[in-house]
């Protein structure tokens, strides 16, 4: 679904990302680790178009999409939460879903103005759509509630629904447990895995509960230094003494630690 080949991102002397090459598969549910400061998150904004890269290249599907914008990848499938959520809040939680497709016709004065019909079946299509994601997501009794009154947890699982919103193809999520219990991180965990065996969704997951990736992530791989570091199961990365000296800089010898990092 994406490969990154020799991707580089430099903020003046800085390279936050420095040569990673690494490829994610269709229908996979990918967990990224790394310590702070490995270039998780900036490799996440490259690829998604927030920014654009010093070097390299990235391309989903076959196709190159390096440097593309946001709203140019959003119409391919490719979609991005934060680790802060950004929802509308003073809008209703089924409001929130209902304004993420784009091209809708009362967005038009002229539609507006003569052509309620079409707005009206358009809405309630809309309508029953955002039903249909609350109840997967087991939040309708949430429906009418302002955004801006939500748990942390419950914003989390309100961007995932955004992108149902659009069928996409490939998420990529940063940090969806940060702030969140562990009740909601399970029900968040649980979404992630049925969106990506029932509707075939490709999930990227940058994430510090090696529990969470642990349950939901095949393969998971570890950057450190802009590039990365290694892959394979959670079982296999916990056990490389590379990562291992990334995390702690002590070796095999505490290699446990890495488990709680």
């Amino acid at each position: 679904m994406i490969v990154v080949e020799n991707l580089h991102k430099h903020f003046g002397g800085f390279h936050a990302v420095d040569g990673a090459s690494l490829s994610i598969a269709a229908n996979s549910i990918t967990g990224l680790i790394g310590p702070n400061g490995a270039g998780k998150t900036t490799l996440f904004n490259v690829i998604a178009g927030v920014l654009k890269p010093t070097s390299g290249k990235v391309t989903m599907a076959g196709e190159d999409i390096t440097g593309l914008p946001p709203h140019e990848l959003f119409h391919k499938g490719l979609l991005r939460t934060f680790q802060i959520a950004h929802e509308f809040s003073s809008m209703t939680v089924r409001e929130n879903l209902m304004m993420v497709p784009e091209g809708q016709s009362g967005e038009t004065l002229w539609n507006a103005w003569f052509g309620r019909g079409r707005i009206a079946q358009e809405e309630a299509a809309l309508l029953k759509k955002a039903d249909e994601v609350l109840d997967f997501l087991t939040i309708s009794h949430l429906r009418d509630e302002k955004a801006g009154n939500l748990s942390g947890g419950q914003k989390k699982l309100l961007e995932l629904g955004r992108t149902m919103m659009v069928d996409a193809r490939i998420v990529f999520l940063d940090e969806v447990g940060a702030g969140v219990n562990r009740t909601l991180l399970n029900t968040i965990g649980d979404a992630i895995v049925r969106l990506n065996k029932e509707r075939n969704y490709t999930f990227v997951v940058i994430e510090h509960d090696m529990d969470f990736i642990g349950r939901i992530c095949d393969p998971v791989i570890c950057m450190a230094e802009g590039k990365k570091l290694a892959e394979g199961t959670l079982d296999e990365i916990k056990a490389n003494e590379h990562v291992i000296e990334a995390y702690l800089g002590t070796g095999l010898k505490n290699k446990d630690k890495v488990a709680t990092v």
